[in-house]
């Protein structure tokens, strides 16, 4: 078999309904016969499954990342909020060792405080605090 700019000559076999739709739409592929059509349409199919394949990796190598920089992003937050409880800790007992506060003024604090962060969201502000403490 003779190879003509690059084509073999191969046979094969279709079904007859779409060789008939293949023809109908000869035209409205731009092609002139039915070897450029099914050489147009073979291409595209394989296109086609080539493409979903690097859609499938991509999904997974993605959905990788994102589970890495989401773990990333927990760690660091993890680490931020065990320093602040430390620290409110430590402000906690430097409070506690200079004021003598009843327990049951304490409780009424817990109380207002739990309200008050439900409140604002959690922003809790000094100045806010001050202000209130000191009108």
């Amino acid at each position: 078999m003779s190879e003509e700019n690059g084509k073999v000559r191969k046979a094969f076999y279709i079904e007859e309904e779409l060789l008939v739709q293949a023809d109908s739409l000869l035209r409205q592929a731009d092609v002139r016969s039915r070897n450029e059509f099914l050489n147009q349409a073979l291409k595209f199919y394989i296109g086609y499954l080539t493409s979903e394949k690097i859609e499938n990796y991509m999904l997974s190598t993605i959905s990788s990342v994102m589970h890495a920089t989401v773990k990333d992003s927990e760690n660091r937050m993890a680490r931020a909020m065990y320093k602040l409880a430390v620290e409110v800790s430590k402000l906690s007992h430097v409070t506690a060792y200079g004021h003598e506060v009843e327990e049951e003024t304490l409780r009424k604090l817990q109380a207002k405080c739990a309200e008050e962060v439900k409140r604002i969201n959690g922003a809790v502000k000094f100045e806010d605090a001050y202000r209130y403490q000191n009108r």
